[in-house]
C-alpha cells in the first residue's frame, strides 16, 4: 500500500483546525498582554468574537484546561516557580522510565546526525530533500527530510514563505514536494511524543549541535534558562552564544527551544512568534500537569 499523508491544506477538517488555532492564538496574545489584570472569560471571548460558552468549550478542547487555568501557566511567577522547583532531575526521569541513564533517555526519543562537513559547507548540494505541508495544534507546518532523517520543521501560515526559508537554508539541494513516513512520525509527536525514535539530519556547527542536544534533555512541561543550557554544555560564560544557537534551531517543537526562557521568568522571543511559544508552553504544562498550580 502506498504511503500517503492527507492533503490537510485542502480538507475542510484542516481548515477548521487552522481556524481553531488562529482563534486560540488571538486569545493567547491577549492573555500575554493582559495576564496581570486577570481578564474574564467574557473579555477573552470578545477578543475572538465568540460567545463565552463557545469560547470556553473551544479553548478547553484545545488545551485540556480552562482559560483561567491556562492563564496561570502564562504567569511570570508560575514560570519562575517551575524554574526553582523542577520535579525530576534528568537522572530521576531516566530511572523512573526504567532506563540506564540520561543519554539513553535522550536516544530513545530523538537521534541526531550532523551533516558532513561537505554537506554543511556546500548548502546541501548532494542532498535530495522531500517536503510536505501539514497542520499541528500550533498552526501550519512545513516538514522536510533527507533519507537520513528530518532536516527541517518550521511553523508558517504562508506556504511560499516557508518554502523560501527552506530553500535559503539548503540553497543547492534538490527539493521535491513528496510525502514520506518520517513526516508522519513528526506529526505523531504532537499526540504520542517518543512513541518511535525520530531521526534528525541537521545542518549545524559542532556548537549548535551540542546546544540542540541539550535542549532535547529538557522534559516536557519543564523550563530552562539560557544560562542553564550554557552550564550544561560546560561553557558557563557562553549564554549569549547559546541564545544565538537556540535562535537558529531548524526543528520546531521536536527540539524544544520553546522551553528556554529568561531567568526572570519572562518567556522571551521565539523564531515562530511569541504567541506560539506561549501556546506551546501552556499546552505542554496542561498536558503534563506541571507542578505549581
Amino acid at each position: 500500500m502506498a504511503f500517503a499523508l492527507p492533503d490537510i491544506f485542502t480538507t475542510m477538517e484542516s481548515n477548521q483546525d487552522s481556524l481553531q488555532y488562529e482563534r486560540i492564538a488571538q486569545a493567547i496574545a491577549y492573555l500575554n498582554e493582559h495576564f496581570r489584570s486577570q481578564p474574564s472569560l467574557d473579555e477573552l471571548a470578545a477578543q475572538v468574537h465568540l460567545s463565552p460558552f463557545h469560547f470556553q468549550r473551544l479553548f478547553t478542547e484545545w488545551a485540556g484546561v480552562s482559560p483561567k487555568q491556562f492563564l496561570q501557566y502564562l504567569s511570570v511567577e508560575y514560570a519562575k516557580d517551575i524554574l526553582k522547583k523542577q520535579s525530576l532531575s534528568l537522572s530521576d526521569t531516566a530511572e523512573a522510565t526504567g532506563l540506564s541513564g540520561t543519554g539513553r533517555l535522550h536516544d530513545l526519543f530523538v537521534k541526531i546526525e550532523g551533516m558532513t562537513p561537505g554537506e554543511y559547507k556546500n548548502g546541501g548540494a548532494d542532498l535530495q530533500i522531500s517536503y510536505h505541508f501539514a497542520v499541528s495544534p500550533f498552526g501550519r507546518l512545513l516538514i522536510a527530510n533527507t533519507e537520513k532523517g528530518v532536516c527541517s520543521i518550521a511553523f508558517g501560515e504562508e506556504q511560499e514563505q516557508a518554502l523560501h526559508d527552506l530553500k535559503t537554508h539548503f540553497p543547492k539541494a534538490r527539493l521535491q514536494q513528496k510525502q514520506h513516513p518520517l513526516q508522519e512520525q513528526v506529526l505523531t509527536f504532537f499526540t504520542k511524543p517518543g512513541s518511535d525514535p525520530l531521526r534528525l539530519h541537521l545542518r549545524g556547527t559542532a556548537f549548535q549541535l551540542k546546544v540542540w542536544e541539550a535542549l532535547l534533555k529538557i522534559p516536557m512541561g519543564q523550563l530552562s534558562t539560557y544560562g542553564d543550557i550554557a552550564r550544561q554544555i560546560d561553557q558557563p560564560n557562553a549564554a549569549r552564544a547559546v541564545g544565538t544557537a537556540i535562535g537558529s534551531n531548524p526543528i520546531a517543537f521536536i527540539i524544544p527551544c520553546h522551553r528556554v526562557i529568561r531567568s526572570s521568568g519572562v518567556f522571551g522571543g521565539y523564531m515562530w512568534g511569541p504567541e506560539r511559544k506561549s501556546a506551546i508552553i501552556g499546552w505542554e504544562a496542561a498536558k503534563t500537569g506541571a507542578p505549581g498550580l
